[in-house]
């Protein structure tokens, strides 16, 4: 799957920003489809996730209440709404995606598509 990740920027803390992943010619509908991070000189995190099938999400838990992740199975899209951002939400976002798996949701490797990452800073 050939991911494309878009809507990064430069916002205040406090601010929002939507980030949004699409696969041209592709449903995802049968695809956990999953959001990342990565600081500078930090690993890749784990920041949402939306289950294939189900929809069922998970978040980590210091963006719980203010990240929420949606699909739009039309425009086989995901998306990541960013609210009440803070200055370590600073980083690059990159989305993913696998085939629905029971496999651990959190961990990068897993994954095996990933769209090039949009750069999300968040300025204090």
């Amino acid at each position: 799957v050939q991911l494309q990740a878009s809507g990064g920027g430069l916002v205040h803390t406090g601010g929002s920003l939507r980030l949004s992943c699409s696969a041209s010619g592709r449903s995802l509908s049968n695809y956990d489809m999953g959001w990342f991070r990565q600081a500078p000189g930090m690993e890749r995190e784990f920041v949402a996730v939306i289950k294939g099938g189900s929809s069922a999400t998970r978040y980590a838990d210091d963006v719980k209440g203010r990240f929420t992740i949606s699909r739009s199975y039309v425009q086989s899209t995901v998306s990541l709404q960013m609210n009440s951002l803070k200055p370590e939400d600073t980083a690059v976002y990159y989305c993913a995606a696998r085939r629905r798996s029971v496999v651990d949701l959190t961990t990068t490797s897993t994954y095996n598509d990933w769209g090039r990452g949009t750069q999300v800073t968040v300025s204090s």
